[in-house]
């Protein structure tokens, strides 16, 4: 099975309501297998929206990426980054 890449690009508005966002959801990801490659730093925007955190994990397969995405734990930290962001975020199939 593929690995699959979780990609959100983000606009914090609410930095303090978005820190308890990452704090909850660090630990989802985590439990579900993700592993971080990205959060934040330095990034070029060479098209389409620029926003200025970008955040990458890598999860074992989209089906885990996805299921993490939906768990009460996710969704309970998500709850804070609502209002607080404006974001995109997509699952993405490695290549393999």
């Amino acid at each position: 099975m593929a690995t699959a890449l979780w990609i959100a690009n983000v606009e914090v508005t609410d930095a303090e309501a978005y820190g308890r966002y990452a704090k909850g959801a660090g630990p989802a990801i985590a439990a579900h297998g993700g592993v971080f490659l990205a959060r934040g730093g330095r990034h070029v925007q060479l098209e389409g929206r620029d926003r200025s955190r970008n955040v990458v994990a890598r999860f074992p397969s989209v089906e885990a990426a996805v299921a993490c995405y939906n768990s009460p734990e996710y969704q309970a930290a998500l709850d804070h980054a609502r209002g607080a962001s404006v974001r995109d975020l997509v699952v993405v199939e490695e290549a393999e």
